[in-house]
């Protein structure tokens, strides 16, 4: 069995953190076996270096090693890409196509980016890590093969199985083991490493004087969050090689080449309303309250003032206008049948009113008023109760009711439909 570091060497691998080793070996020790495989990590972590390794030491290292980016194959055309096609199977299928599973018959297949695939082509791939079998688009015809499945992905598998993206069983299926490869922010001894060999790398590649790094920019490039991980660090590499005429590069030009996001602080994601949010909603609420408050104050005031000197003209006007301001257009007119004379009028005495002392029905209005002021969030309540001990003291006479209740009696026809009295 070759050691870590000749697999490194063999392969390309940068580093020496405790966790990639681990992976490392966990992926020599694996190899010899027929076991499916589950590389995660984050997104430019070097998961495609992986599988290469478990197929190079496998019994199959002399067959096919197929790799398959799942997320980027469209999801109508991802079961013939897999498993192949009929001719005619559907429009454009001019002639049979072997799918992946079919050429690497007796291989390796890596299938990179796996939780991107479509439900339906999770059942499919589950057969094939049941048992072997497949069929191809259009057939009905079962076929074998036998193929070593590599996968990786970025994704939490346990969240994508949540939120029923991808299936628990088939995930079960291909983590028989799991390798998982730490982000570079947790390898903080091979970021300077890493960007060492990347330099030089441009260097011949570009045929021009390696960069260097000072103190300083090194320090920068270790305090770095490195979203994008290797990948990223070799971009900036690249830019560095290509664009900088001075080989030396210092902490404020490596500054200018990294993203603004590079602070060590995480991200911080508003998933909930705060407690802010709704406050800023109880404030708007209250107000809206109060407003009607107001609202129904001034109608008092201008039921007082026609109760004192009957002057019902100047008055009717301004009361009609509040009606609307509280309760809208009167959307019901057209089913609304008016019984004899105008009654229209919003407030009007009642002829048998004047039995009534008018200190008594003053005193009501306060009354009216105090309980409004220490119930303010059950109007609702009180206009259905006021309601139907109106009806129900003048016998269902809505004419009369209105008067008492201070509206209109087209309002009060629309309260009785809105209550179901």
């Amino acid at each position: 069995m070759e050691s870590i570091q000749a697999i490194k060497q063999r392969f390309g691998i940068i580093g020496n953190t405790a966790s990639l080793n681990r992976a490392i070996e966990k992926a020599i020790q694996v190899a010899p076996t027929d076991i499916s495989v589950l590389v995660t990590g984050e997104s430019g972590v070097g998961k495609e270096s992986i599988p290469k390794i478990i197929h190079q030491l496998s019994h199959r290292k002399h067959n096919k090693y197929i790799a398959v980016n799942c997320g980027a194959i469209p999801e109508g055309t991802i079961d013939s890409e897999l498993f192949g096609h009929e001719k005619g199977s559907f429009t454009g299928a001019t002639q049979t196509r072997e799918g992946y599973f079919e050429v690497a018959d007796g291989g390796t297949i890596f299938l990179d980016e796996v939780g991107e695939l479509p439900l339906t082509t999770q059942v499919r791939l589950l057969r094939v890590l049941e048992n072997g079998e497949f069929l191809k688009v259009g057939s009905s015809k079962v076929q074998k093969t036998n193929v070593r499945i590599v996968a990786a992905t970025n994704v939490n598998m346990f969240e994508a199985i949540e939120k029923e993206k991808f299936r628990e069983d088939l995930y079960y299926r291909l983590s028989t083991v799991d390798i998982h490869l730490p982000p570079l922010r947790d390898r903080q001894e091979d970021i300077h490493l890493l960007f060492r060999k990347f330099a030089s790398d441009f260097a011949l590649k570009y045929k021009m004087p390696t960069i260097k790094l000072t103190d300083a920019a090194i320090q920068t490039l270790l305090k770095h969050r490195w979203g994008g991980n290797v990948r990223q660090l070799r971009n900036i590499a690249e830019q560095l090689s290509v664009l900088e005429q001075n080989r030396t590069i210092s902490a404020e030009t490596l500054k200018s080449y990294l993203p603004a996001m590079g602070s060590n602080l995480p991200a911080v994601i508003k998933t909930s309303k705060s407690d802010s949010d709704f406050s800023s909603e109880r404030e708007i609420l209250y107000k809206v309250l109060f407003d009607m408050k107001g609202d129904l104050n001034d109608l008092k005031k201008l039921t007082l003032e026609l109760m004192k000197n009957g002057n019902t003209k100047d008055v009717e006007k301004k009361n009609e206008s509040l009606i609307q301001k509280i309760y809208g257009d009167d959307e019901d007119d057209a089913e609304y049948e008016e019984d004899n004379t105008d009654t229209n009028e919003v407030l009007s005495i009642p002829e048998h009113s004047t039995t009534h002392n008018t200190s008594e029905t003053l005193d009501k209005y306060h009354f009216a008023e105090e309980i409004e002021e220490e119930e303010t969030l059950s109007l609702q309540d009180k206009e259905l109760e006021l309601i139907k001990k109106s009806l129900e003291r003048h016998q269902g006479k809505r004419k009369l009711a209105a008067a008492e209740l201070g509206i209109s009696e087209r309002t009060l026809y629309r309260k009785i439909k809105q209550y179901d009295l």
